[in-house]
């Protein structure tokens, strides 16, 4: 069988030779979850944040066909200003390598390629997840599949919360996906620390996270876990406010016909303009948390082992 070639920088692969931690990173958040310059910046001030916490970043994308696992700046950058890049999941990811195009990563992908590179841990925002009025529309991000078959562990704020959270919450039960919430016991709803869900499971620690995982291995149990780690008090926009601007961008959505792989970003765009710009504050703090406890958990496991 053909194995896919990884470019991997010299950074991450000295990295994960020297079994230093390594935290994935996406790119769709780069070409399609904010406008640029603060996509670019955003995207630089996440991977610092790996940085000071002792692992290293490793942004995954697809450049000129050629799976990339640690961006240089200069290809961050151009990617940040790129605007025919490919949104790629599972389904089209091949398609990108063998066009050569340039293309993001969704964290279907990210987890995909992370795996083939041997890196443990990603972080993200909020993962895709069950699109309100799916039950007309069959609109079901394939991130909650990827979680089920791909042994990538994975830190966000929870789902993006444009989505049916019970929904969401339900179909990753029914995958034998466990979700941990982070020191407390309701799932986060990424802009908001609440969403007035019941997390399954609730850790209050990296040591407790690294059992578990270490745990599920014992069991030979298949697939990815979901660490749901709410955003900074400091940072949230309430559940009560976000809900409201939520339902508005939505129903505009409606309207206008958006549908498929532009209902996210299209969404994320006009919440930023509903809110005065606030949710693009919001979601830059959560990112940069994520990447931080990531980077916590990456270094775990590798004293660990």
């Amino acid at each position: 069988m053909n194995q896919p070639q990884l470019q991997l920088s010299d950074e991450v692969s000295a990295a994960l030779d020297s079994g230093q931690g390594v935290v994935a990173l996406e790119s769709t958040i780069i070409t399609h979850g904010m406008p640029f310059p603060q996509n670019r910046d955003t995207a630089l001030s996440v991977e610092q944040a790996v940085r000071d916490g002792d692992a290293i970043p490793a942004t995954i994308a697809i450049v000129e066909g050629q799976i990339t696992v640690g961006l240089s700046e200069s290809q961050l950058n151009e990617l940040a200003q790129t605007q025919d890049a490919m949104k790629l999941s599972r389904a089209d990811l091949a398609m990108a390598l063998s066009r050569k195009a340039n293309g993001s990563t969704t964290v279907a992908a990210t987890m995909i390629i992370a795996h083939l590179a041997g890196i443990k841990v990603f972080a993200t925002g909020g993962i895709g997840g069950v699109h309100q009025g799916a039950e007309q529309s069959f609109d079901i991000s394939a991130d909650l599949q990827e979680l089920a078959r791909t042994p990538v562990s994975v830190i966000c704020a929870g789902a993006k919360a444009i989505l049916d959270l019970p929904k969401t919450l339900e179909v990753l039960e029914t995958l034998g996906v466990p979700v941990l919430a982070y020191q407390q016991d309701n799932l986060p709803a990424f802009w908001s620390r609440d969403s007035g869900l019941s997390a399954p499971l609730r850790v209050d620690s990296i040591s407790e996270v690294v059992s578990f995982m270490r745990a599920r291995e014992s069991l030979q149990l298949d697939g990815g876990i979901l660490i749901a780690n709410p955003v900074p008090v400091e940072s949230e926009i309430p559940r009560q406010e976000m809900a409201t601007i939520i339902a508005q961008a939505i129903k505009e959505s409606r309207q206008a016909g958006i549908a498929g792989k532009a209902v996210t970003p299209w969404l994320l765009g006009r919440i930023v303009d509903l809110s005065d710009g606030k949710s693009l504050i919001t979601n830059q703090a959560l990112i940069n948390n994520n990447a931080r406890l990531s980077a916590d958990l990456a270094v775990a496991l590798t004293q660990a082992n």
